[in-house]
């Protein structure tokens, strides 16, 4: 496996590398991203991953500095799926201290977590466009636990005519439900014994949206079960299109994806879930 610190090693790589999917991550990997390790592998060709902790996307009162870090045991792992790279460049390689240039989708990046973290999505879209102009992958594989940062990559790639492919890999989950991600080795064990209950919401709100429940009674259910956990600080709780994201209102007649955005302790989690009325079944 090559590992390359400096924009100039990857390219060089690259050069002879064929066929591309890219997996981009900010690292202290677990299996969700190695699902999506496993997702690249299969569009065949060769596999690159990244490992970069973008400041950039981090608000100035946000964990930048606490965010956790292994980079031994992140090689061990993506060496062990069969990464034929891995680009691992510092803050001074990717960001130039002179640079002005940003990409945002302005109405995506303004919207749920985005409104929740101003300027979250313009880092995350930089940062991607970056890696996407330095690696130039055939393909990219994200994880749909982030559900709106994927519509915000596809939003990107779309207008700016990118010839990258953009894949999904499924939401990860522990045996009681809670979503993988790197931040749940930051909750406290009282906790991390609460946050399945937005599993829990979620599976509930799946069962209830066939039976002509208005998004309005769902939202509030969802809501009203995550509040009734002493330890969750719900920040927001939405129901939009799962395909446009656009608002919905009334009773469910199409595919709606539930986006949680919850915190417990100093720990920001999120997950969603794709849910069908009876009528697109």
């Amino acid at each position: 496996m090559e590992i390359c610190r400096t924009k100039a090693a990857i390219r060089a790589w690259r050069k002879s590398a064929g066929l591309v999917t890219l997996v981009p991550t900010m690292g202290f990997l677990h299996e969700g991203h190695l699902s999506l390790v496993r997702r690249a592998k299969a569009e065949g060709g060769t596999v690159a991953a990244s490992i970069f902790v973008n400041p950039t996307q981090f608000g100035p009162s946000e964990d930048l500095s606490t965010y956790p870090r292994n980079e031994a045991r992140d090689l061990d792992m993506l060496r062990a799926e069969g990464v034929d790279a891995v680009f691992i460049p510092d803050v001074a390689e990717v960001y130039d201290p002179k640079a002005q240039t940003i990409v945002e989708t302005t109405e995506l990046a303004k919207i749920l977590i985005g409104k929740l973290r101003p300027g979250h999505f313009r880092g995350v879209a930089t940062v991607v466009a970056k890696l996407f102009n330095i690696i130039r992958p055939d393909a990219a594989v994200f994880g749909e636990k982030d559900y709106q940062q994927l519509a915000i990559i596809r939003t990107m790639v779309r207008d700016l005519d990118m010839d990258v492919a953009i894949i999904g890999g499924p939401i990860m989950r522990e045996a009681d439900g809670l979503a993988m991600s790197s931040r749940n080795v930051r909750l406290t064990p009282e906790d991390r014994e609460s946050a399945p209950v937005l599993a829990r919401a979620l599976e509930e709100a799946a069962a209830m949206a066939p039976t002509g429940v208005t998004a309005s009674r769902l939202r509030s259910h969802v809501r009203a079960t995550i509040e009734a956990e002493p330890r969750a600080q719900v920040q927001s709780v939405d129901i939009r299109d799962a395909a446009t994201l656009d608002t919905i209102s009334g009773p469910l007649t199409r595919p709606a994806v539930i986006l949680l955005a919850v915190k417990f302790g100093q720990v920001f989690l999120i997950d969603n879930r794709v849910v069908t009325p009876k009528e697109s079944t």
